[in-house]
């Protein structure tokens, strides 16, 4: 199984789902063309970001705490798409609006396509998240989807035009995000990001 980065293996030829399920736990895995993809687990910085933009949208949208409510909403979920679901991609993030949801709460893998995705990158799976997958979720009919990059302090957004991703929106910093499918909502993105400071300090410990 070679290796194509310092965290990111590949095992090309036809990869099955066994392959998946064998996987050691702290690797995160996907089949995306026939090839097994594993790569480590986030990075503290990513990781923080996972968790912050979930305590911003997971409460209202998905809890409807304070409204508006009306959607379910999940942690790297894995995803079969396609007519075939050849494919089993794991974004850190999925939504389903819930009047178009059918899948009951037991399933340990979703085929019904996401109504928005976002994808926290790093460096060991950024083109694949930019490409590959993009493409996939594209052909899946997925109307949003989100890329956050903390390294870069970034979220853009995608929306789903006939076909094509049409970039609507490009923040960076602290700006100010009211940002679709979620934008009866606004945050700082600043609230995405980990402490610098705090960070480095920690390190030097």
């Amino acid at each position: 199984m070679p290796a194509t980065s310092a965290n990111l293996l590949t095992k090309t030829g036809k990869a099955t789902y066994d392959d998946v399920l064998e996987a050691p736990p702290h690797k995160v895995a996907e089949i995306i063309d026939g090839t097994l993809y594993m790569h480590a687990r986030p990075a503290f910085r990513n990781a923080s970001a996972i968790t912050n933009l979930g305590s911003i949208i997971v409460l209202p949208f998905h809890k409807g705490i304070g409204d508006p409510g009306g959607w379910h909403i999940a942690g790297e979920p894995e995803l079969h798409l396609g007519e075939e679901a050849k494919d089993a991609l794991v974004p850190d993030f999925a939504g389903w609006r819930r009047e178009g949801y059918s899948e009951g709460a037991d399933i340990a893998n979703f085929s019904t396509a996401p109504d928005w995705v976002c994808e926290v990158l790093s460096p060991s799976t950024r083109n694949l998240d930019l490409r590959r997958k993009s493409e996939i979720y594209a052909n899946a009919c997925v109307p949003y989807l989100w890329f956050i990059d903390p390294v870069e302090r970034t979220l853009t957004a995608d929306a789903l035009r006939n076909g094509i991703w049409k970039r609507i929106v490009n923040l960076w910093g602290d700006a100010s995000a009211s940002v679709p499918p979620f934008d009866a909502i606004a945050f700082q993105l600043s609230e995405l990001w980990e402490d610098d400071d705090w960070a480095t300090a920690k390190a030097k410990e």
